[in-house]
C-alpha cells in the first residue's frame, strides 16, 4: 500500500491504493471518488484551489484565474512558458506539479500513509504520430510528479489499467476491447482473459478526447453567434475580409481560454467589432474577452453537448451572460453532424487496434466502455457497428483506469 494509483486525466483525476485482494478509492474531493482536474487562484492571493472548490469559483464570480484540461500541454513549448497569475509568475508544469502535490497531500491525509512512490496512468500516446513529442509529454509529467514530492514514479497505459480492472468481466479466454475516452485522447487495447489476468494483444491511442468534442460543438453552434463567418470591411479599398478563424478556435478550447485574455486580444475583439458589417455580432466576442466569460461558454457548451446526447434530447447552449436571451440550440441531428469527423477518427482508431492485435472484430464478446467521453452515444453505435457480437459495458467508466492502476501496483 506504499504505492499510490494515480489516474491523471485532462477532465477528471483518481486516486487509490491497493487493499487486500481489492482496491480502496481515496475520496480525495468530499467524498467522491473522482474529482475535476481544474484548478483556480484567488487574483488577491491566497492557496490554490482545486477541484469541484475551483469550479465552484469561477461559478460564483470570485475574481482569480481558472484552468483546466492541463493535461493536454503535455509536451508541447507552452508547458514551461511563465505568465504572470494572480500576482506570481507560473509555468503549467508548475501548475500541474501543485495539483498533483495536493492530491497526494489528501492521500496521506486521508490514510495516514506517507506516500512517496506513484504509479501514475498515461495515454498510449500523448501526441498522435509523434514519437518524440510523446517522449517530451511522458518526461514532462514525470518532471512534476517529482516536483510534487514523489521520490519515483513509474507509468502504466490507462486502457491496460482498465483491462487489468475488468477482464473478470467475462468468460475465460473471451477477447475484450477497452474504448477508453478521456478528455483529451482516446485509447484503445485488444485484450484476452486467461486465469492469470489479462493478457494484452495490442493497443492504440489518438489525440483525441471529449474536450475535442467539446470544441467542435462550440465551433459549429456558439462561435457563430459571436462572430464566426462574419465578414469585416476593408481600412481601405473596396470588398470585405472574412473574420480571422484563430481568436475563435482559442475560445473553443479549455487549455487556451485563459490566454485570451490579453490587452492585445481585447484590441482585435475592439477592431473587428469596429470593421465588422454587422458590429453586434462581432461586439459579443468582445465581451467574452473583456468580462473574461469564456470558461463560462465553455461550461454551457458542455451541458449543450451532454443534453442533446441523451435519448430524444436536445441540447441549449446558455449565452445570457454575453446577451439577454442569447442561445444556441443543440439537436442530435446537429450534434451527429458536428462530431462526424470525430466518429471516423475512433472508429478507424478502434479498427486499427484490432488488426494490430490480428483478432477479427466479430470475435471480440466484450466492449468495455472507460473515461467520461466513452458515453457519448455514437460510441457506443460505432462500437457496436464495428464488433456486432459483443457485449457494451460501461459500469465503472470513471473509475476502471485507478482501480486498474492500483491494482498494478499491488503486483509490482
Amino acid at each position: 500500500m506504499d504505492t499510490l494509483a494515480i489516474d491523471f486525466g485532462t477532465s477528471n483525476s483518481a486516486a487509490a491504493l491497493a487493499q487486500g485482494n481489492g482496491v480502496y478509492r481515496i475520496p480525495i474531493e468530499q467524498g467522491a471518488d473522482t474529482l475535476p482536474t481544474a484548478v483556480f487562484f484567488p487574483a488577491g492571493g491566497g492557496a490554490m484551489r482545486i477541484g469541484a472548490a475551483a469550479t465552484a469559483a469561477l461559478t460564483e464570480g470570485a475574481e482569480g484565474r481558472y484552468m483546466r484540461a492541463l493535461k493536454s500541454v503535455l509536451g508541447l513549448p507552452l508547458l514551461h512558458e511563465p505568465r504572470l497569475i494572480a500576482g506570481r509568475r507560473r509555468t503549467l508544469a508548475d501548475i500541474i506539479a501543485a495539483f498533483l502535490a495536493e492530491v497526494r497531500s489528501r492521500a496521506e491525509a486521508t490514510t495516514g500513509l506517507t506516500l512517496r512512490r506513484a504509479l501514475s496512468g498515461r495515454p498510449v500516446h500523448f501526441h498522435t504520430a509523434d514519437p518524440a513529442r510523446d517522449a517530451q509529454a511522458e518526461a514532462d509529467l514525470r518532471a512534476c510528479y517529482l516536483a510534487a514530492g514523489f521520490d519515483e514514479v513509474r507509468f502504466l497505459a490507462e486502457p491496460e489499467a482498465a483491462a487489468l480492472a475488468s477482464h473478470g468481466l467475462g468468460r475465460a479466454d473471451d477477447l475484450g476491447l477497452i474504448v477508453d475516452i478521456g478528455g483529451g485522447t482516446s485509447d484503445f487495447s485488444v485484450f484476452r482473459s486467461t486465469g492469470a489476468g489479462p493478457r494484452i494483444l495490442a493497443s492504440h491511442g489518438i489525440r483525441l478526447g471529449g474536450t475535442d468534442f467539446d470544441h467542435a460543438v462550440s465551433m459549429t453552434h456558439a462561435m457563430p453567434l459571436l462572430g464566426l463567418g462574419e465578414d469585416l470591411r476593408r481600412e481601405m479599398g473596396a470588398g470585405l475580409l472574412p473574420v480571422p478563424r484563430a481568436p475563435f478556435v482559442d475560445l473553443a478550447t479549455w487549455a487556451r481560454i485563459p490566454f485570451l485574455y490579453t490587452p492585445e486580444t481585447r484590441r482585435l475583439a475592439a477592431d473587428m467589432a469596429r470593421m465588422a458589417v454587422r458590429p453586434q455580432v462581432l461586439g459579443r466576442f468582445g465581451t467574452v474577452v473583456e468580462e473574461e466569460l469564456g470558461h463560462g461558454l465553455a461550461f454551457a457548451v458542455e451541458r449543450g453537448k451532454i443534453a442533446a446526447n441523451r435519448p430524444g434530447g436536445t441540447g441549449r447552449i446558455a449565452m445570457a451572460e454575453i446577451e439577454p436571451g442569447l442561445a444556441a440550440q443543440v439537436t442530435r441531428d446537429s450534434l451527429e453532424a458536428a462530431l462526424a469527423e470525430n466518429r471516423r477518427a475512433l472508429r478507424a482508431a478502434a479498427a486499427e487496434t484490432l488488426a494490430l492485435a490480428r483478432a477479427e472484430p466479430a470475435a471480440v464478446g466484450r466492449v468495455i466502455l472507460v473515461g467520461g467521453s466513452s458515453l457519448m452515444q455514437f460510441v457506443t453505435d460505432e462500437m457496436r457497428a464495428l464488433c456486432p457480437a459483443a457485449e457494451i459495458l460501461s459500469a465503472d467508466a470513471f473509475t476502471a483506469v485507478v482501480d486498474g492502476l492500483a491494482l498494478a501496483a499491488r503486483a509490482g
